[in-house]
């Protein structure tokens, strides 16, 4: 019998005041304290993964397909410490996966898509760094809206603002991310529409097995099972078809009236410590491995 998957600590620092890129009343840091909203990250996987020349280029240079969860984790420490640690911190670990998106580049082997065999790539083209950020922010958003809180435009506009940082560190210029909330949808309805999204069998295969079974114990297969209904039930019908995932009105209506009960009923009771994720009060789940020195910034797990 094969063993459990383990997990290692990730090196994380909570930043105090002053210390980090956002403050505590900052928009991204309001809607990704929810603990739900963390599970968005699993949905924005999906959308990223659905671009042909993203994931056929990319996957096969980098620990993607060896080690999926591992990368998954690694992404998860990356946009944390961005989100709620040292400003030092973010710098370093950002910086260091420009570095790597720097190496990786080349050429479709075959088609994907849309696109034909021999469609150049590179990890750092603007392009693709954009649609990296955009599932992110875009997900995080529409799962916030439905089962946190409404956000009117200027709530919109400001999370966007604060999420055009973030693409600045992973080397985006202002001028190559939409400018305002409108500015974004305007791209985001876009992208849909341009043909550029198609899952390949490969994606979806893989897609499904990272997002979908994780490496959880039993006890908390019910977990895993309710976030895989919230992120089939919140993608668009195009991605889902593309992953070969089923969904029905009967579903629809359940989803909807699951959000609206976690929305009106469930979240106003829960405590902080349960509803809000441990990253924002300092650690980082599974365990709490945070740094209480000001020695030199963390390095990301290997």
């Amino acid at each position: 019998m094969a063993a459990p998957p383990t997990f290692t600590p990730i090196p994380f620092r909570a930043a105090a005041p002053g210390e980090g890129y956002f403050e505590d009343d900052s928009p991204i840091r309001v809607v990704n304290r929810e603990l739900i909203v963390a599970f968005s990250g699993a949905r924005a996987l999906l959308l990223q993964a659905a671009h042909p020349v993203m994931f056929e280029g990319f996957y096969d240079r980098t620990t993607g397909m060896s080690d999926p969860h591992g990368r998954l984790a690694r992404t998860a420490t990356v946009m944390n410490t961005i989100y709620f640690g040292r400003r030092a911190d973010a710098d370093f670990q950002t910086e260091r996966v420009r570095r790597v998106h720097s190496r990786i580049r080349g050429e479709l082997p075959e088609p994907a898509g849309r696109f034909p065999a021999g469609t150049p790539f590179a990890a750092d083209d603007p392009q693709y760094l954009l649609w990296t950020l955009a599932p992110l922010f875009e997900s995080a958003e529409l799962i916030y809206r439905l089962y946190v809180g409404a956000l009117d435009r200027d709530e919109r506009d400001a999370l966007w603002q604060d999420y055009r940082v973030v693409g600045r560190l992973f080397g985006l210029e202002d001028d190559e991310m939409p400018r305002t909330i409108e500015d974004f949808d305007d791209y985001y309805a876009a992208m849909f529409a341009s043909g550029d999204l198609w899952v390949t069998p490969r994606a979806a295969e893989l897609g499904k097995a990272v997002v979908f079974n994780p490496p959880a114990p039993l006890y908390m297969r019910w977990l895993v099972e309710a976030v895989n209904f919230v992120v089939i039930g919140s993608l668009p019908p195009k991605i889902r078809r593309g992953y070969g995932l089923s969904w029905d009105p009967a579903r629809e209506v359940m989803r909807r009236g699951g959000a609206e009960y976690v929305k009106r009923v469930l979240l106003p009771l829960l405590p902080t410590m349960i509803r809000n994720t441990p990253v924002a009060g300092g650690r980082l789940l599974p365990g709490p491995p945070r740094a209480e020195d000001d020695g030199p910034p963390l390095r990301a797990a290997a």
